[in-house]
């Protein structure tokens, strides 16, 4: 199993309607893009207070939402009874929150949470909906739920992070559509709490321990999902599917992601259930980071499509994850694991160089297929044994 899945037989109240929820809670949460205002829905639903801010960077959502109108993201309207707060009130919407929802862009957390670690009143924990790596003060990478914590500490808090991750597209929680989320955190029990308490009809919980598993997956997707759009980029430029290296892509991404999600201390089948395969399959079928994928997929360069989704004010976390996910696996996993992470490899050296080298659908056929002559010393021995493999950690 990938994750320490709660019987549900043992609670009985696994979809508690807003009424057997002991007291609506105050729900801030900080970021009025797609997703954070998208969970609002859910929040709604199951009785909660709900208090969205919104950056500096969200003023011109705030106005729509205030003026009634969808939200350009998700082409949905914000839930009635919501409070909609600008970069200004952040005081304001952290005020006696009881819980605090962290959905912005990775780049930014560091920022906001230390911004609101100076005025929080003891939340019961944070919700970390943000995806993908941040720099310790030492130039070192680190997990988000792990800045988040270290920014706490140095403000002397001592506030639970709960990771959350899972296939939800902010557009289909906001119309509340079925969606199952994956909530870790350290204590199992706190993640099983919220499941009780946050869970709808349409929007369900999965509790989970596995904070480094989830939070390695929900990061490296946005990386993977760039390669399968890259796919249906060549499908477009070609005018033929490239299916069959699209399915080898996917599976080969899952692997990688196993095998770092054990380097770093994680549950390696945690990369495939929700928080891995559930992830990365919504996260290649539409996104920024597919469309990333499918413009260098076209015949645009890394650095041209990015530098082009950038003047159009679009954030892709596939293209900054890569450079972090580079340097997380030479200072964790060590130079030798690139051999078991040949497609990790090869996207984050073409991001990185802003060009791909060759003929780009033969770098990735080369990342995911086994060698060709298939014989042993034909220069790649290290994978083509892939089965049986020893996971275990740098060194073992």
């Amino acid at each position: 199993m990938s994750t320490r899945l709660v019987d549900r037989s043992s609670l009985p109240e696994w979809l508690p309607a807003p009424a057997r929820v002991a007291g609506a809670a105050t729900v801030a949460i900080l970021g009025a893009g797609a997703m954070g205002t998208a969970f609002a829905t859910p929040l709604r639903r199951a009785g909660h207070r709900v208090r969205l801010w919104g950056t500096h960077l969200d003023t011109e959502i705030v106005h729509q939402l205030r003026a009634g109108r969808p939200h350009p993201g998700t082409g949905e309207r914000l839930s009635p009874g919501v409070s909609v707060l600008d970069h200004r009130h952040l005081a304001e919407a952290l005020k006696g929150a009881d819980l605090v929802a962290i959905a912005i862009a990775s780049e930014g957390v560091q920022f906001v949470v230390d911004a609101a670690a100076q005025r929080l009143e003891r939340p019961r924990a944070v919700l970390l909906m943000s995806k993908g790596f941040a720099f310790h003060p030492n130039g070192r990478v680190e997990l988000l739920t792990e800045s988040v914590e270290r920014i706490f500490a140095a403000h002397g808090l001592a506030v639970p992070v709960v990771a959350v991750g899972g296939p939800c597209k902010a557009n289909e929680v906001a119309a509340g559509r079925p969606t199952v989320s994956v909530y870790a955190a350290t204590e199992l029990d706190l993640a099983v709490q919220f499941a009780r308490e946050l869970s709808t009809v349409d929007y369900r919980i999965v509790p989970d321990d596995d904070v480094t598993g989830l939070e390695v997956a929900a990061a490296l997707k946005n990386v993977y999902a760039v390669a399968l759009g890259i796919c249906d980029g060549l499908a477009d430029l070609g005018g033929q599917p490239w299916h069959d290296l699209k399915a080898a892509v996917f599976a080969q991404a899952v692997e990688e992601t196993s095998i770092l999600v054990r380097r770093l201390g994680g549950r390696p089948a945690t990369a495939i259930g929700l928080a891995g395969v559930g992830d990365l399959e919504v996260t290649g079928l539409s996104g920024r980071n597919r469309v990333y994928g499918e413009r260098i997929g076209r015949g645009e360069s890394p650095r041209d499509a990015i530098s082009a989704m950038s003047a159009e004010d679009l954030t892709v976390e596939g293209h900054a994850t890569a450079g972090f996910a580079r340097r997380l696996v030479e200072e964790r996993g060590g130079r030798s694991c690139w051999a078991r992470l040949p497609l990790l490899d090869a996207l984050t050296r073409g991001i990185d160089a802003g060009e791909f080298d060759g003929d780009l659908g033969r770098v990735l056929a080369e990342a995911v297929m086994p060698p060709y002559p298939p014989a042993l010393g034909s220069g790649h021995p290290a994978r083509f044994a892939r089965a049986p493999r020893r996971l275990g950690p740098p060194g073992a």
